[in-house]
């Protein structure tokens, strides 16, 4: 047991919305929910049971994880990850089941969290150290190092509250990370910062982990999981359904739902995606060579294969198309302006429709293709399918791809390989 920093069994969260009594949480939350709780009292007997609504963010999850160990929590929004956290954090009790935490816990959660908005950075520091159950001199021989790696010299002595988003997530990451919790855990807040200090970040947790204190990382970003954990934790819908190897997790999460991620196909008309007028048969990821895969070098150029099914004729159809990275961010919506069907009806009957982007075009990363068809005459949308399938872009770092041969983080959300020209001019 003594290699072993958090043990989680069968934990289980509830909220109850509308009427009733919430579920038990901490106790800063129980004394500011006092007055709520007698307001509650008096309604019940006027209120029917009828209207309690019962959510469970979280259930049953149960795994080990020891010292030393790096692990990644991934899975989209309403998973389950940040209430997992906030349990492991005590920031919230779970409703059933226990976690069990050896060593004292750093956590950066989100912005605005762990700090007095009206005390400055240098009295933040030293209040964190304590509440961690250090004392003075252990936190005044960090405090250099914290002030650096944050970046914020010239402004250690104003109060926190005047911070920009960024210096906040920079002082709050260099405290977790500098004043030596056994146990550091991190949110997606990192996506705040700028790239070059979220870097700094991610090879400072492969620092902590190397000295053997545990890291639980939480992202949408699978570049940044992939390279930063071994180990990775998949939620979904409050359930673990997978604890694995990253590439495996990784792989599993891209490639959800029925298919196998770069092809999803609908067999059964009454659950396909669509209406009376038109449906969605199959979505497929393809390279330049036509071979259906999940794995793309950026180089190569990529193929969106839509496959859908007019049913009614005389519909003038618009298959389109929304990529989205592995953030959550739509980088863009195209539409299908072929000649031979723009403003043409469509028979009834089956078609293909391709679209295709350029290599070196998208960043490396994880993205997401939600296929849609729509008519402007009616204004109607036919089907819209999110995240159908998704696809990875490879940047094997060979000197064939717009980064050349610079070896660091490259900015931006695409990476086009635009045309340069230099001339020479004078001396």
């Amino acid at each position: 047991m003594n290699d072993i920093a958090i043990k989680a069994e069968r934990l289980a969260k509830k909220y109850v919305i509308n009427v009733g009594d919430a579920a038990s949480e901490t106790l800063s939350e129980g004394v500011t929910s006092a007055l709520s709780r007698l307001l509650r009292s008096i309604r019940r007997s006027t209120t029917s049971a009828t209207h309690r609504e019962e959510i469970w963010p979280l259930k049953s999850a149960s795994f080990e994880i020891r010292r030393g160990e790096v692990v990644g929590v991934i899975g989209r929004n309403g998973a389950g990850k940040s209430t997992l956290l906030k349990i492991l954090s005590r920031i919230t009790e779970p409703t059933s089941g226990r976690a069990e935490i050896y060593g004292r816990v750093g956590t950066l959660l989100e912005v605005g969290t762990g700090f007095h908005p009206e005390l400055s950075g240098r009295d933040n520091i030293y209040l964190s150290g304590i509440i961690l159950g250090m004392n003075k001199s252990d936190i005044d021989k960090k405090f250099d190092e914290i002030v650096e790696f944050a970046g914020i010299s010239r402004f250690v002595d104003t109060p926190v509250k005047r911070y920009s988003s960024g210096m906040y997530v920079r002082l709050a990451f260099a405290v977790g990370a500098h004043l030596e919790p056994e146990v550091l855990i991190v949110d997606e807040v990192l996506a705040v910062g700028d790239l070059q200090f979220q870097q700094k970040c991610l090879d400072k947790m492969h620092q902590i982990g190397d000295q053997g204190r545990t890291v639980i990382f939480v992202s949408h970003n699978m570049q940044a999981v992939s390279r930063l954990c071994r180990r990775v934790l998949l939620l979904d819908k409050g359930e673990l359904a997978a604890d694995g190897s990253a590439q495996d997790v990784v792989s599993k999460y891209l490639h959800g739902g029925s298919g196998s991620g770069c092809l999803r196909e609908w067999n059964d008309p009454a659950k396909a995606p669509g209406d009376e007028t038109a449906r969605l048969l199959a979505v497929r990821v393809k390279n330049a060579l036509g071979e259906t895969t999940s794995a793309i070098d950026i180089s190569q150029e990529i193929l969106l294969e839509m496959e859908f099914e007019v049913l009614r004729p005389g519909w003038v159809l618009t298959p389109a198309v929304v990529l989205t990275n592995g953030e959550g961010l739509d980088l863009f919506e195209t539409f299908d302006l072929d000649p031979a069907w723009r403003h043409q009806s469509r028979p009834a009957g089956q078609y293909v429709s391709t679209v295709r982007i350029p290599g070196n075009f998208l960043t490396e990363g994880s993205f997401f293709v939600s296929p849609a068809c729509f008519s402007v005459t009616p204004s109607h949308v036919q089907f819209y399918e999110r995240e159908a399938v998704a696809f990875q872009i490879i940047d094997r770092m060979d000197g064939n791809s717009m980064r050349g041969d610079h070896p660091g983080e490259m900015l931006g959300v695409i990476r086009p390989q635009l045309q340069w020209g230099t001339r020479f001019s004078s001396r």
